[in-house]
């Protein structure tokens, strides 16, 4: 189980396999859910249209049926798709990465000015990484440019350099769990691209259990996984930062209007009006109540 969840290509069969439950959970979108209905994530891009145009067009949800099984293999870090793909994800979503040293001099950049903060405040501190495809500023698991992995100690993300303080300070084992849920409270991350929101997820996740095996040299209890994966589904979200909406929300609607003139002629005039697109929620861990994340914006 420890070199499989050290790869830097994280098997959704794998998560399948160990942890029951963890991908739904992941594959979660907490803005279109109700208690009574899941709604997905979706895969916002036309990468994988040739597998179906039903499951896998861009306003298509992502389900665990779609990434498992044969094809496991699927979704890929971008240092491991192809050039093609990756020329292609740039021209269209301006979707590049930034090398490790830069993500460090600029989240170095922030972090010295919280060195002599309490731990209570420090892991507190709200922190947010946009457009964070696969979440590079709050956890650098492997390098963006290479996929090699990064060693333990020398990742820069921001949730790791909180847990790195847990991890130094803490003894108590009931204490470093309720300041890392803390920690992972208070980083939010949004993206586009449905498949790299899923492995900004999955890194997050792998991420936790990283630190926790370092400190206590056990693996975490399938509990602790499923409360950690829980407050990441909601950090961690789908959205458009141009308009703070769920992509592809938007929708065309034809509006037909109808005058009859004094000579009983029908004018008709037909013309398409865009219909605002579905508003992000972010969950706000202070109040456990779901809030717009433009709330205080307009």
């Amino acid at each position: 189980m420890i070199e499989n969840i050290s790869s830097v290509n994280i098997q959704e069969n794998f998560i399948r396999e160990t942890m029951p439950g963890i991908l739904d959970i992941l594959l979660i979108d907490r803005t279109k859910s109700t208690n009574r209905a899941k709604q997905n994530i979706i895969w916002a891009n036309e990468n994988y249209i040739r597998y179906g145009f039903k499951d896998y067009s861009a306003e298509s949800q992502i389900h665990p049926n779609l990434v498992t099984g044969n094809r496991g293999q699927l979704i890929v870090p971008r240092s491991l798709k192809s050039r093609d793909i990756q020329k292609e994800r740039t021209k269209s979503k301006a979707e590049v990465f930034t090398p490790t040293w830069i993500v460090k001099k600029q989240n170095d950049e922030v972090d010295n000015n919280y060195q002599d903060s309490d731990l209570e405040t420090y892991v507190s501190r709200t922190w947010l990484e946009i457009t964070c495809g696969e979440a590079p500023y709050m956890v650098s698991r492997y390098d963006m440019e290479t996929g090699a992995l990064i060693p333990f100690r020398k990742r820069v993300g921001f949730i790791d350099r909180k847990l790195k303080r847990i991890n130094d300070e803490v003894e108590d084992k009931a204490e470093w769990q309720r300041l890392v849920e803390e920690a992972f409270k208070s980083s939010y991350g949004f993206e586009w691209n449905g498949d790299s929101l899923l492995i900004a997820r999955e890194n997050l996740l792998y991420t936790y259990r990283d630190y926790y095996y370092a400190k206590w040299l056990e693996e975490p209890l399938y509990g602790l996984f499923e409360d950690i994966a829980e407050i990441i589904s909601y950090n961690v979200f789908q959205m458009d930062g141009l308009k703070y909406i769920i992509p592809l929300s938007e929708k065309k609607e034809k509006i037909i209007n109808q005058q009859i003139s004094l000579f009983d002629d029908v004018d008709t005039e037909e013309r398409w009006i865009l219909k605002p697109g579905k508003r992000v929620k972010i969950m706000n861990w202070k109040t456990n109540k779901m809030e717009f994340f433009d709330k205080g914006l307009k």
